[in-house]
């Protein structure tokens, strides 16, 4: 049994003045297993935080399940779930580590206040102890559990956002882009964290990002989402090697022009093709001499035009224009 299970789940808002619905996210099916860790990549506006804020129970689905460890919580409206015991079992690591934290919180606070919420009865006997135990976790000096998150650098706020994540021990942890907001040296040390807390603590996690070589290195599957679906999913590595769906063709090549020359010069590894297996990519998105993918009633205005200006979003040769850099400003290698 899969820790988490999505099944054709859903979401569609109605579109003021029009009698439409947009679909923000639009028949998405995938599992994540115990221990395993998933990246979901797309671009901005694709609905990867929509299905982030379904997933973790802050909206309500249109249709389709929400399966955690065999329980059908997307059934739950989300005052219910959080009165739940699966409440504490799914937690989440935010964008922006000063938005997501209190200012009138000391460090401590801040990580004490899933205990005092969600916690047991021996574990708000024992605060302090936990509180404590979670900040070595995540390597954040006892020293500071005193300050507020202004007298933090924002390595240190994102390591108190971790610690408040994982101070009741969940199986799922979803990491909405937690380096984003991060300088380039921090972020490689937060990614580090993420890798031994996974080991140590044996968690599940949904890393959400646009940037792909992270993406890469943390995870070992990946889905690719596009105008609110899923195009293609399989192993991490597989799908950047040999991708099949055009768009994830058109992402990937843009991550390599960002690579650094070191990184382009490392031999290339054996390709899934050699090895005998593909990403497993969504047939019905596969493109075709049909109809574009698009319709008014379910793409963003946004889509509708780059569609407009591709002529079909569905050619195999050519994606809408925002997802390739002109020659005149690509990054030099």
């Amino acid at each position: 049994m899969s820790l988490l299970d999505v099944r054709s789940l859903t979401k569609r808002f109605p579109v003021r003045g029009t009698g439409q619905w947009l679909h923000a996210v639009d028949d998405v099916t995938f599992a994540i297993e115990r221990g395993e860790s998933v990246g979901l990549v797309g671009e901005s506006g694709c609905g990867k935080t929509t299905l982030v804020r379904l997933i973790t129970r802050l909206l309500e689905p249109s249709d389709g399940r929400i399966l955690f460890d065999g329980r059908d919580i997307g059934a739950l409206p989300p005052a219910r779930f959080t009165h739940t015991p699966d409440r504490r079992r799914i937690q989440m690591v935010f964008q922006d580590p000063l938005d997501s934290l209190n200012p009138r919180f000391t460090a401590f606070d801040t990580i004490a206040e899933p205990l005092r919420r969600l916690g047991t009865r021996e574990e708000r006997a024992h605060v302090a102890a936990q509180v404590e135990e979670a900040a070595d976790l995540v390597g954040l000096p006892r020293t500071l559990l005193g300050r507020f998150p202004h007298q933090l650098s924002g390595g240190q706020q994102q390591r108190v956002g971790i610690a408040r994540a994982i101070v009741l021990r969940p199986a799922l942890l979803v990491l909405d882009e937690p380096t984003s907001a991060l300088d380039v040296s921090v972020q490689a040390v937060v990614l580090q964290l993420l890798a031994d807390l996974r080991q140590r603590l044996q968690l599940s996690y949904l890393f959400v990002s646009h940037d792909l070589n992270l993406v890469r290195l943390l995870t070992d599957r990946v889905l690719v989402m596009y105008l609110g679906t899923l195009v293609e999913t399989g192993p991490s590595a597989d799908v950047f090697e040999a991708p099949v769906h055009p768009y994830t063709r058109a992402l990937v090549p843009s991550t390599r022009r960002r690579t650094s020359a070191a990184s382009t010069a490392a031999a290339p590894t054996a390709s899934s093709a050699a090895r005998g297996r593909r990403p497993r990519c969504a047939p019905a998105r596969t493109p075709s001499a049909g109809p574009p993918v698009t319709s008014p009633s379910r793409a963003s205005p946004r889509a509708e035009r780059a569609a407009a200006r591709a002529g079909s979003v569905r050619r195999p040769a050519s994606l809408p224009g925002a997802l390739v850099l002109p020659a005149s400003r690509a990054p030099r290698s």
